[in-house]
């Protein structure tokens, strides 16, 4: 699979499919677990940041607790939702999550305070099921226009 250009958190929309980004970590949250429709799961958060601005990422599964604060962490395949009018990044079991070494993402205290926002008028798609491949996620895939 061919990788596409990282985008600026400031950048970030809403069902956004096959994102990846760069950002310095600002803060995690311990891993936990919680119920789910689809029973018990592993999830962990975190917020990072560029010069653009902050966004939350939520990490499912084995990559829950992993990220540490301070480092550089390159998020590759990732998706884009909204929660209460914030963009949020997720990352599955199918998502690369590599520390590098970047000396363009500003430390901690040079990163905008302003997390990214979702539009206003942003809702998300209702996918459904799809013939026993599980639940589809709305919204468009990288290199398509809204």
């Amino acid at each position: 699979m061919e990788s596409k250009p990282s985008l600026k958190i400031g950048e970030l929309k809403p069902g956004i499919e096959n994102v990846n980004v760069r950002g310095r970590v600002l803060s995690v949250t311990p891993s936990r677990t919680i119920q789910t429709k689809s029973g018990l799961r592993t999830i962990s958060e975190a917020v990072i940041g560029d010069e653009t601005g902050r966004v939350k990422v939520t990490l499912w599964g084995k990559h829950a607790g992993t990220l540490k604060e301070g480092e550089v962490v390159e998020i590759t395949n990732a998706w884009t939702s909204a929660y209460k009018g914030e963009v949020q990044i997720n990352v599955s079991s199918k998502t690369e999550l590599k520390v590098v070494e970047d000396e363009s993402i500003p430390q901690a205290d040079a990163v905008p305070e302003e997390f990214v926002k979702a539009p206003e008028d942003y809702r998300p798609q209702r996918g459904g099921f799809r013939g026993g491949r599980g639940f589809r996620r709305g919204g468009f895939r990288r290199g398509e226009e809204r």
